[in-house]
C-alpha cells in the first residue's frame, strides 16, 4: 500500500481507508437484475487488503432491493456497522452490501463481488467489458514480456523445468512470475486438479499439484491461463510455478524464495 500513498488523487480517512473517484461507468448485476448503474463510482482500499473495491452514490443504487441485514457481519469491513441484505428474484442475499463510517464516503454503498467472496453481485462491468473477482487497480501494472533468460525450477533437488524461452510477468506488488512452455516442464510429475481462480488482469487459471512425493510442496503449485485476457496474451497456455514454494534459478543465480500472502498456501 505504500506505493499508493504518493498518488495525488488518493485521499485518506481517519479510519485508514484510501479512496479516489473513478470516471468509469460501472454496473453490477445479480442474475439479470441491474442493482448498480453508476457513472460516479469511488474506488476504496481497506487497510491490509491488497485489492480495491467500489462504493457507489445511493442515487445510483437500487435501494428498493436492499433490506437492513438480519445478521450483520460486524467487523467484515473497516469500521462498518450498517449492512444490507439484497432481495432479488425471490432470494435474499445476506450482507451483500454495506456502508463505510468515513465521513468522506457518506452517502455511498459498497457491494460484495460473488467471484471474490462467494456472495453478492455476480456480474460486473466497466464500460462494456465484464470484470471479474474485483475492480482493477489503476495504480497497478501487469506486463508480460517474452525473454531469453535461462530458467531452471527445482523441487526437492529434482529439476522439474528448464527453459530458455520464458515469458516474464511483472505485476505490481508481486514477485516476477516465470511462464514456461509446456515442453520445458516435467508435467508428468504433476497431476491436474479441479481448482480454478479468477484474476481481473489475467483471466481464469487452472492448476496442477506435485505428485513426486519426496518434497513438502503445497497443492496447486503450478498453474496456467488457457485463455488469458488480451493484455497478457503472451502467457497463453504457458506454465508458472509459485516462486514461494520451489527452487528457482535464473541465468545461473539462485533466487531467494519471496515471502508473500501466497507463501503459506497458494491462491
Amino acid at each position: 500500500m505504500a506505493t499508493l500513498s504518493i498518488a495525488p488523487s488518493l485521499r485518506t480517512t481517519p479510519e485508514g481507508l484510501l479512496w479516489e473517484p473513478s470516471e468509469r461507468w460501472v454496473r453490477g448485476r445479480k442474475g439479470e437484475v441491474t442493482v448498480v448503474d453508476s457513472r460516479h463510482p469511488v474506488l476504496v482500499w481497506e487497510p491490509g487488503v491488497p485489492v480495491p473495491l467500489y462504493a457507489f452514490p445511493r442515487a445510483e443504487v437500487r435501494e428498493d432491493l436492499l433490506r437492513p441485514a438480519r445478521t450483520p457481519l460486524l467487523g467484515a469491513h473497516t469500521g462498518s456497522t450498517v449492512f444490507y441484505d439484497l432481495a432479488v428474484d425471490g432470494a435474499l442475499l445476506e450482507n451483500a452490501a454495506w456502508t463505510f463510517p468515513a465521513e468522506d464516503l457518506a452517502g455511498h454503498i459498497a457491494f460484495e463481488w460473488s467471484g471474490r467472496t462467494g456472495r453478492g453481485l455476480d456480474h460486473w462491468y466497466e464500460e462494456e467489458e465484464e470484470i471479474f473477482v474485483h475492480p482493477r487497480d489503476p495504480h497497478k501494472r501487469v506486463d508480460a514480456l517474452p525473454s531469453s533468460r535461462h530458467v531452471v525450477v527445482g523441487i526437492g533437488g529434482r529439476v522439474v523445468a528448464d527453459s530458455r524461452r520464458p515469458v516474464l510477468l511483472f505485476e505490481t506488488g508481486l514477485p516476477t512470475r516465470y511462464y514456461l512452455p509446456r515442453e520445458d516442464v516435467r508435467l508428468d510429475l504433476f497431476h491436474p486438479g479441479d481448482h480454478h481462480t479468477g484474476c481481473p488482469y489475467k483471466g481464469t487459471a487452472v492448476y496442477w499439484s506435485w505428485c513426486g512425493g519426496e518434497a513438502d510442496v503445497p497443492p496447486d503449485v503450478l498453474w496456467s491461463y488457457p485463455e488469458p485476457l488480451p493484455a497478457v496474451g503472451a502467457i497463453k497456455g504457458l506454465l508458472a510455478f509459485y516462486n514461494e514454494a520451489v527452487d528457482l534459478t535464473v541465468d545461473g543465480e539462485r533466487l531467494p524464495r519471496p515471502v508473500t500472502h501466497f507463501s503459506r498456501a497458494p491462491h
